[in-house]
């Protein structure tokens, strides 16, 4: 028993190298495998590492410094290694702290890709059709995955950190897929549920500005994104969404529409404040003079801002008292300070008309002192119309000739005969009208009318000469002076019945008539050659005409004159 005890000193070292043997041998490694290892010492090159095998190992410094090159590690720290080889010439195992991380991080990513995980990264940089991240190893976001619509510019993104789904992962090919859109999509939709249970019309809400078009923006309300039209965003004009917000903008809006069904949301922003033509009709009044800047042209005239969200028309007949405008451009640019005189406030129909020419004298006011009616005048013909000439007699001012007033005979009726753009005419002041900008001149004014007399000079009976002008199916037109004409009827040409005018007269022809008919307030005179020639062939005309030397002036005189005139022919 005593001899069992007590054994002899080789014996019992030779158990204590057999049992060292045993503990080893539990410890046994393989290469490839990951284990936990004790930092023994940090060398210059070299970190030394025991992981429980018969003989330690070592893992290169480098592997232990950060971005700084400071080392990251000391005697007695754990740490986790992979095992590169058993195997080495110094009888030390070959480990490596990187791979061991790159090694649990493709186990990470794996687990992550079978349960559904997160994973979180940086952006690296940007490659052809997405982004490089760093999630540990190296992982391609495509780009429609990095948002839920598509972006532009995606250098934004870089050295930002971001949550991620993996949605494709190869670990032999190294090949890994992520996605933002996911869980943007995910959480958007929790987001949404929320926002539409809370959201009622009216409600004043905030948002952010997602997308802009050129007819609004796209406000995201929490899940669910809400149309902010461009005529809701101000109560002034604006041209372009971009005027009043950029995307990413944090916004206050009103929920002006709201159909649960569809979940379409309308939205404004002018709602929030008051709209400014409530009042409009207090602080604008007709006669005032009011100053405003050029926002808009139209054909017809310009549109005047006199403040946020109310604005004026000026029309093209309110621009220039003495020039026609054709177009505003021709008076006015967009951007132009202006002063009006407000001329019809309608607030309720959101309408303010304005003058700019009423801001000036206005001639035509002046001219009635400075062109007294029977004023001549002298001046250019500026144009020719079928119904008369307008002269200018001031710049801008143009005076118009009616063709009645052309000629006392009434016998023009193309005033484009008589005159042309540019020829110098006189002519008379006869009206002045300065609220409807009319000036009328007349050309015939210049001379007494030849017919206010023509009772003295052509009474019934008188004998006259004249020359014709112009034939008609149904008589000849005799002039018989300047400005004054008869007519001789088919009938009163001969005796005969007379088939064809042309037969008889021709224009140019000299001949003589009885006076048988006078109008002269309708300026007419008719004539008869028939009655004249059968007067000339009665025995008691000639002698009457013997003895006055010249003809009576009417019938009437000739009674009075008791000269017998039963044998004259009778008025028709």
């Amino acid at each position: 028993m005593a001899d069992q005890i007590n054994k002899p000193e080789e014996l019992a070292g030779e158990e204590d190298f057999a049992s060292m043997l045993d503990n080893y041998e539990q410890h046994e490694v393989k290469d490839g495998e990951i284990v936990t290892g004790t930092v023994q010492r940090v060398e210059k090159d070299w970190v030394l590492i025991d992981i429980g095998y018969k003989s330690e190992g070592y893992v290169p410094l480098h592997e232990f410094m950060d971005e700084n090159g400071n080392i990251t590690v000391k005697e007695g720290d754990q740490t986790e290694v992979y095992v590169e080889s058993r195997e080495n010439r110094e009888g030390y195992l070959e480990l490596s702290k990187d791979k061991a991380e790159k090694l649990k991080i493709w186990d990470d990513i794996s687990v992550a890709a079978e349960r559904d995980g997160v994973v979180e990264g940086i952006v690296l940089s940007r490659v052809k059709g997405g982004l490089t991240v760093d999630i540990g190893v190296k992982a391609f976001l495509p780009g429609s995955q990095i948002d839920l619509r598509p972006v532009r510019g995606l250098d934004r993104y870089i050295g930002q950190k971001f949550r991620f789904k993996v949605i494709k992962f190869n670990r032999r090919r190294g090949n890994i897929v992520l996605s933002r859109r996911a869980l943007l999509e995910k959480e958007r939709e929790e987001m949404k549920k929320s926002t539409l249970d809370q959201l009622e019309v009216n409600q004043v809400v905030d948002g952010t500005v997602q997308n802009i078009t050129e007819y609004g923006c796209f406000v995201d309300l929490g899940g669910i994104d809400g149309l902010l039209h461009i005529t809701d965003m101000s109560w002034g004009r604006i041209n372009h969404p971009s005027e009043m917000v950029n995307v990413g903008d944090r916004i206050t809006v009103k929920v002006l529409k709201f159909d649960p069904g569809s979940e379409r949301v309308s939205l404004g922003m002018k709602q929030i404040s008051e709209d400014p033509w409530l009042h409009a009709g207090n602080r604008y009044s007709v006669d005032d003079r009011v100053r405003g800047k050029v926002v808009s042209l139209a054909d017809y005239g310009a549109f005047v801002e006199l403040e946020a969200g109310v604005e004026g028309l000026i029309h093209v007949s309110e621009m220039s008292w003495t020039k026609k405008v054709k177009h505003p451009s021709k008076v006015l640019n967009v951007g132009d300070e202006v002063e009006a005189v407000v001329l019809q406030v309608d607030a309720k129909n959101k309408r303010i008309a304005l003058g700019l020419k009423q801001t000036e004298i206005n001639p035509w006011n002046l001219l009635r002192e400075k062109y007294p009616v029977g004023t001549k005048v002298a001046g250019k013909v500026r144009s020719v119309t079928s119904f008369g000439v307008f002269v200018g007699v001031e710049e801008g001012i143009d005076g118009l000739i009616h063709l009645q007033d052309i000629s006392w005979s009434r016998k023009i009726k193309n005033p484009a005969d008589v005159y042309k753009k540019g020829d110098e005419v006189e002519a008379v002041v006869l009206h002045i009208d300065p609220d409807k900008e009319r000036f009328a001149l007349g050309i015939k004014q210049l001379m007494d009318d030849p017919w206010e007399k023509v009772n003295d000079r052509y009474p019934i009976g008188q004998i006259v000469k004249g020359t014709v002008s112009k034939l008609l199916d149904f008589g000849a037109i005799v002039e018989l002076e300047d400005e004054v004409e008869g007519l001789v009827h088919v009938s009163e040409l001969r005796s005969e019945k007379v088939d064809n005018i042309n037969k008889v007269l021709k224009v140019g022809d000299e001949v003589t008539a009885m006076v048988i008919n006078l109008i002269p307030e309708d300026r007419k005179i008719g004539l008869s050659i028939r009655r004249f020639q059968e007067a000339e062939d009665s025995g008691d005309y000639q002698a009457y005409l013997k003895t006055q030397g010249n003809a009576p002036e009417t019938l009437g005189d000739l009674i009075k004159s008791k000269i017998d005139v039963s044998s004259l022919p009778s008025e028709k």
